[in-house]
């Protein structure tokens, strides 16, 4: 069948809409037509390339993206009994085997046999679902939600209830989860501790509200971005900390004399990685939830270790899907996760490209493809 979809055919280059063969889905696998798919920071360091080994980049392009999608399944391969058409379903590039060490330890966010979130997107039988002119495409995370519909593995796929808002509940994909997890999951952020985020895209906000519902006695929220220090105020951020006023460490320090106990570096940058990292009180953790450019090191000074700080990555907010997807619904139908504030834009395939210029120069804190 052919669909229309977002290609990104070689580094750096814009993504182009245009016609795809996609496959039909095989035994395992699903059939989906996407409704809703968020456009992430982890697309856009595919397009440039600053997050991809140089070993890597010749085998990635061309390049399916697109990781945030919710859609409805439209057909369903053999041996496939959790799903059925119609179900309404939410995409993770996080599935797991349920057999290797880390599942069976409880740790399958990091899954030998998940999708391998950065290199090539081949499924588990080694097969190509989407080609465009005879070349084979590669699928950031095995999704490739950038398009009008797309084969997944069963194992990528949670079902949500019908009546959930696509353009608000396809974010849970990827931006919440790991914001969310970062915080409650990988942070531990227990009630009353005094916690940072240091950027308030859509990691960050997730964070933020994260820590919030984990019980932080405060959270001080760190952008130079005026509209979105106004959001993290309003899901749950007691103080704002803007880095045009001044070093951000120092004014972090000046809240909280001696540091904090927990801080969240959501933009992936050398420079707030260690300010995170110098934000903290003696004890206290630095989780690094942002892509760092690859190949870049983070310096930090040795002494502080020696107060027992520490410094910690975060896969996806070390989420279980199938788990945490109803938990983060049902704290959305409550009213106790803010996704709809986080949209700014609306946007059609064909703006994709506007979309991640607009994300890119701050303009927005998530732009939602409706299809």
């Amino acid at each position: 069948m052919e669909v229309r979809a977002a290609v990104l055919e070689e580094f750096g280059a814009p993504l182009v809409v245009q016609e795809v063969d996609l496959a039909e889905p095989k035994a395992g696998e699903v059939l989906v037509e996407l409704v809703g798919s968020g456009l992430c920071h982890s697309d856009e360091h595919l397009r440039n390339g600053d997050r991809v080994s140089a070993e890597a980049e010749p085998t990635m392009y061309p390049l399916l993206g697109g990781h945030e999608g919710a859609g409805v399944v439209q057909e369903v391969g053999a041996g496939v009994t959790k799903f059925e058409p119609g179900d309404h379903v939410l995409s993770s590039f996080s599935p797991t085997c349920g057999t290797c060490q880390y599942c069976i330890s409880g740790r399958g966010f990091i899954c030998n046999g998940n999708a391998g979130f950065m290199q090539r997107g081949q499924f588990e039988d080694g097969s190509i679902k989407h080609r465009v002119r005879g070349k084979e495409l590669s699928l950031l995370g095995k999704l490739g939600t950038f398009a009008e519909r797309t084969v997944v593995s069963a194992r990528s796929l949670n079902r949500v209830g019908a009546d959930l808002p696509s353009s608000s509940i396809c974010l849970l994909s990827c931006g919440v989860a790991t914001g969310w997890g970062s915080a409650v999951q990988r942070g531990e952020v227990r009630p009353g501790d005094i916690v940072v985020v240091v950027g308030l895209g859509g990691l960050g906000a997730a964070a933020v509200q994260g820590a919030r519902l984990a019980g932080a006695g405060r959270i001080i929220a760190v952008d130079t971005n005026p509209v979105k220090l106004q959001l993290a105020t309003k899901i749950g951020a007691t103080d704002i900390v803007d880095p045009k006023n001044g070093d951000p460490v120092q004014q972090v320090k000046d809240l909280v004399p001696g540091g904090v106990q927990y801080s969240f570096e959501c933009l992936g940058l050398k420079a707030t990685a260690e300010q995170a990292f110098s934000m903290l009180a003696p004890g206290g953790t630095a989780t690094i939830v942002g892509m760092v450019p690859f190949g870049q090191k983070i310096e930090l000074h040795g002494f502080d270790f020696l107060r027992e700080r520490r410094l910690q990555g975060s896969s996806m907010g070390s989420n279980h899907f199938r788990v945490d997807m109803p938990r983060l619904v049902d704290y959305y139908m409550r009213g106790k996760l803010h996704l709809d504030d986080w949209i700014s834009a609306k946007i059609e395939l064909s703006e994709i490209n506007e979309g991640f210029a607009n994300m890119k120069a701050g303009k927005v804190v998530r732009s939602v493809i409706m299809f």
